[in-house]
């Protein structure tokens, strides 16, 4: 047994292949469960490719633009799991909201490219909170019916990572699993809440002494009064808003942004026991993501490039405890494949939602006819007890998100 769980061979470990992968945090949460290993690996970014083969030399790491990723680019003989965190910013607040239209949003259909060519048992997404929400709903609903129509069972859910990773960072995101076969997405559930007990002084060192790059003085910040002024403890975190002093009241490091040390002093802020003011350095930043001690940093990478990568990656911890749970799903997975007929033009799909942030979704049934869908439902309800389930249209289920209501309906899809 190694770290609590029972080692898997190399060769019986699951094969994983990763997008958009960063300096690899999605993978390292998954490989420390050891119940996985990753063949293959893709990330444009030529700094984040630096880091990322200081820390995994033996991982194939392609740095091509995914446009240009084929599958057949991937050697590996099956792959079990396809991971990704595409890029967030074409959904974030930072990256005001533009979404599809951003030239970065068409990477989720690169994504589903390689999903639909390499059909992996499992498929794992990560996204900024506000990718639910996004356009009224309509991105969300985009995403999650490519991925129910090309067969996947799905459920999603956003989970902070001080509440579910026992990391002290308030990082809302989504997570988004989905399974070829209804055995393992019956099997798979979400990990609970879990007690905050990492505190801020395990991850940031509030007594030593770093390099004076790091601190405020007055001689070199026209706002440091301001500053002085602001901030008092040594128990929390601060950040300079351009005009004012932000501290954060949760006790935890906000949330980190890929916009870190790229101007407007966006790195968090302390102040030390020796009642100095500084920013925290690009290593506290991915201890505040749960990345481990010995996870290296390289020397000729500018320090804003070491902030943006710790600001677009994941709370490792959590990931772990979510990959952890998905190795116990294709365990309990009884190799059945879909023999629902994903080729015809009428797709019934089922979703249950508990709010905008937490759901599921596949796909019920299918059909040349959306006459035999419709009636499928009647009996379907005329079977159950309970309050019948309405089949939505497009207008009712954004509303139904946009209410953040709780409840379960179908939809009927034209299958183009």
């Amino acid at each position: 047994t190694i770290g609590g769980y029972m080692s898997r061979s190399v060769s019986s470990k699951y094969t994983i292949a990763a997008f958009f992968s960063g300096v690899g945090g999605i993978e390292l949460g998954f490989e420390q469960t050891n119940k996985f290993r990753v063949v293959y690996a893709n990330e444009f970014d030529k700094n984040a490719n630096i880091t990322y083969k200081l820390n995994f030399p033996d991982i194939q790491l392609d740095n091509r633009d995914i446009h240009i990723v084929s599958s057949s680019d991937i050697k590996a003989e099956k792959i079990d799991v396809i991971v990704g965190g595409f890029p967030c910013q074409a959904f974030s607040i930072a990256g005001y909201r533009k979404g599809f239209e951003d030239d970065r949003g068409d990477l989720f259909f690169e994504l589903l490219r390689i999903i639909k060519e390499k059909k992996p048992k499992a498929v794992f997404i990560e996204n900024v909170k506000n990718m639910v929400s996004h356009n009224h709903g309509k991105t969300f609903k985009v995403i999650k019916e490519a991925l129910t129509l090309n067969g996947y069972y799905i459920k999603w859910k956003v989970l902070n990572g001080k509440d579910y990773g026992n990391i002290p960072q308030n990082r809302e995101r989504i997570y988004i699993v989905g399974f070829l076969e209804k055995s393992a997405y019956d099997a798979f559930i979400f990990p609970d809440e879990i007690p905050l007990t990492t505190s801020l002084s395990d991850i940031i060192d509030f007594n030593g002494k770093m390099d004076e790059y790091y601190y405020y003085t007055e001689d070199k910040n026209k706002f440091y009064d301001e500053l002085k002024s602001a901030i008092k403890s040594s128990e929390t975190i601060y950040q300079w808003r351009r005009q004012y002093v932000r501290e954060n009241k949760t006790g935890v490091v906000p949330t980190l942004t890929a916009n870190m040390g790229t101007g407007g002093h966006n790195v968090p802020l302390i102040l030390t026991k020796d009642k100095r003011i500084r920013k925290l350095t690009p290593k506290e930043t991915f201890n505040a993501q749960g990345y481990p001690l010995d996870y290296k940093l390289p020397d000729n990478i500018a320090k804003g490039q070491l902030y943006k990568q710790a600001g677009n990656s994941v709370v490792v911890p959590l990931v772990k405890r979510i990959a952890l749970n998905i190795s116990i799903a294709l365990d309990n997975s009884n190799n059945e494949s879909n023999t629902i007929n994903l080729n015809l033009p009428y797709v019934l799909t089922y979703t249950n939602m508990n709010g905008r942030y937490d759901g599921e979704s596949y796909v019920y049934a299918t059909s040349k006819d959306r006459n035999e869908l419709e009636k499928i439902v009647e009996v379907n309800n005329q079977k159950n007890d309970s309050t019948p389930i309405e089949v939505f249209t497009n207008e009712e289920y954004l509303q139904f998100v946009l209410k953040n209501k709780n409840g379960t309906f179908y939809s009927i899809i034209k299958n183009d």
